[in-house]
């Protein structure tokens, strides 16, 4: 069976990868504006997220505003808050399934097969939020570069990759990590057999 160290360290990734996920989330730099051509304007700084857009101005003062509709959003927008939020609701359920599964916890008691099993599923369930998390961050991304390289997206409204999706992508990875690791507490046949008999 897997060993120990392994579900903990898996544990601790999932986890950590989880929190990134959710402050990724929540922060408005998903995309910022670009700075190219030759009209160079730094005085204020434009950032987008899933929920609110904000202007840094160079006076040290940040002032965002939430979206006021959801109906006026974009498709892709839409799409991809709704794989987010899935996506940190999947691996949080994961997170719990896999604790009870766990060798280090008394769940379940001395049932060694059921336990694996439980963590092994804990970690299928871990890699299915991030999956979800990823195909987010990853369509983000690829509708910005899309309207970058459009010729006819005028200069002044060009956006680049902002903090937060580095942020969301970082998570999914240690969350895939992580469930990875879960997900390969899968009992051997022979563990099994001994157990049975």
């Amino acid at each position: 069976m897997a060993n120990s160290g392994i579900q903990l360290l898996g544990f601790a990734l999932s986890l950590v990868g989880v929190i990134a996920l959710i402050v990724g989330t929540i922060l408005p730099q998903w995309k910022m504006s670009a700075y190219i051509g030759d009209n160079i304007i730094t005085a204020v700084a434009m950032y987008q997220g899933l929920w609110m857009s904000c202007a840094f101005q160079s006076t040290g003062q940040l002032q965002c505003k939430i979206y006021d509709s959801i109906l006026q959003l974009d498709g892709a927008l839409q799409a991809t808050r709704a794989l987010m939020i899935v996506g940190i609701i999947v691996s949080i359920a994961g997170l719990g399934v896999a604790t009870m599964g766990m060798k280090c916890t008394t769940c379940g008691g001395n049932r060694k097969v059921w336990k694996s099993r439980t963590a092994m599923t804990g970690g299928i369930i871990l890699l299915v939020g991030a999956l979800c998390a990823l195909v987010a961050c990853s369509w983000f991304a690829h509708n910005l570069i899309r309207a970058f390289y459009n010729p006819y997206t005028p200069v002044n409204t060009k956006f680049e990759f902002g903090h937060a999706i580095f942020i969301a992508w970082g998570g999914s990875f240690l969350d895939l990590l992580g469930g990875a690791m879960l997900a390969s507490s899968c009992p051997r046949s022979k563990a099994g057999a001994q157990y049975l008999s």
